[in-house]
């Protein structure tokens, strides 16, 4: 990795942007309609502030923590993010990296490495699906999952079809094939470094779907996956508690933004929630998960584990949200920022990066245990939450 290190996130985005065709990193960039949500992801945890101690602190400090049965070595897991054609390993290189880091991979359902290929390079995956298909095909989808060995499920419900940005969304072909790739050369000559990678490795740019299938067919493409999901009914309550009981390990529902919500999937059966409006890529002008994500906890903190994702781009961001009740956060943008960057050593330096800010957190705060950050660590100014419905 000689040459290659990063001191901030923001830095992987910087060489993500340099490294990729600029319709790879857009869509990474990714955001919807206005992007006031994405903005506010970010901009809600620069609102919260620490009162530091300067004596007394401790030396020795313990970020460990367990998300969904699993024990992992910092409070930060891998969000499960879709066809990762920013390099040519995929998710796999994510999981290696994730495993070296002792933590916790999530593989989507859309993910362009199979959920057989991403256990074996790290066995602490939980799968995530979205509602598509039927209820004999979604416990199929499950019962494969299972038996390649996925720790946890994770059923997210927040996606409402919101297309369309203001600063323009890129042209994401429906396959990569000989015609394609000629088409878009002109944009990858830019971006030599990129394809290299897929030449040296023998692969191209995967844009199919291989953890859809459920019993041995062939995967359909990413559009493909994503026209059959616009045509599937949406679930009911009653529909996640059917799915909760095909599943007998941890069960997450992600994309929790509301009191009454989190309730339910409590009654539901959840064993987690992850607090999300999906990194701002859904509905355009719902609030920052960290604004949330106190009334969550107070409501049901109790009864479930509760994980955020949104924004996260530093150690302190998760120091934060350990510090308003969250058991763990989980990342997306920057981890791919650094699979761009560097490959799988990029991944590992984003998480080194969390690592080292958390422990700086905890050091600064006076706390020996991510378990002992409590809301009194942050200054939080006054209309910083948003209370969601009861």
């Amino acid at each position: 990795m000689a040459g290659q290190w990063f001191e901030s996130v923001a830095e992987a985005q910087r060489r993500a942007r340099k490294n990729l065709p600029k319709s790879v990193y857009g869509a990474l960039v990714a955001g919807s309609e206005a992007g006031a949500t994405l903005e506010d992801n970010i901009n809600a945890f620069r609102e919260l502030q620490f009162l530091p101690h300067v004596c007394d602190l401790p030396f020795e400090k313990d970020l460990s923590t367990t998300v969904m049965g699993q024990e992992i070595s910092l409070p930060v897991i891998i969000s499960p993010t879709g066809v990762q054609a920013v390099n040519p390993e995929g998710e796999v290189a994510v999981a290696r990296a994730a495993k070296h880091a002792g933590t916790a991979m999530g593989l989507s359902s859309f993910a362009s490495r199979s959920v057989e290929d991403v256990i074996e390079a790290n066995p602490t995956t939980f799968f995530q699906m979205y509602w598509v298909g039927d209820r004999e095909t979604l416990a199929a989808r499950a019962e494969r999952a299972k038996k390649a060995g996925a720790k946890g499920l994770i059923v997210t419900l927040d996606w409402s079809f919101s297309h369309g940005r203001d600063w323009g969304s890129p042209a994401i072909p429906e396959k990569m094939d000989w015609k394609t790739i000629l088409k878009y050369i002109p944009e990858g000559a830019t971006r030599p470094k990129w394809g290299l990678q897929f030449l040296r490795s023998g692969r191209i740019p995967d844009l199919t779907v291989p953890n859809i299938p459920t019993q041995g067919e062939d995967a359909p493409t990413f559009f493909g996956a994503y026209g059959q999901w616009m045509f599937t009914p949406p679930p009911t309550w009653a529909d996640v508690a059917w799915l909760r009981e095909q599943w007998d390990g941890p069960f997450c529902v992600k994309g929790i933004t509301r009191i009454d919500d989190a309730k339910r999937a409590v009654d539901a059966g959840a064993t987690a929630i992850q607090v999300s409006n999906h990194g701002g890529n859904n509905l355009d002008s719902t609030p920052a998960p960290i604004r949330v994500l106190p009334g969550i906890v107070d409501a049901v903190g109790r009864d479930v584990e509760v994980i955020l994702d949104g924004g996260i781009r530093r150690g302190s961001d998760v120091v934060k949200a350990l510090a308003l009740g969250a058991r763990a956060v989980a990342i997306g943008r920057a981890y791919l920022w650094g699979l761009a960057a560097a490959g799988q050593p990029g991944v590992e330096n984003v998480l080194e990066i969390l690592r080292s800010g958390i422990g700086s957190g905890l050091m600064g705060l006076g706390r020996k245990s991510v378990h002992d950050l409590v809301p009194e660590d942050l200054i939080i100014p006054p209309n910083f939450t948003r209370q969601a419905v009861h």
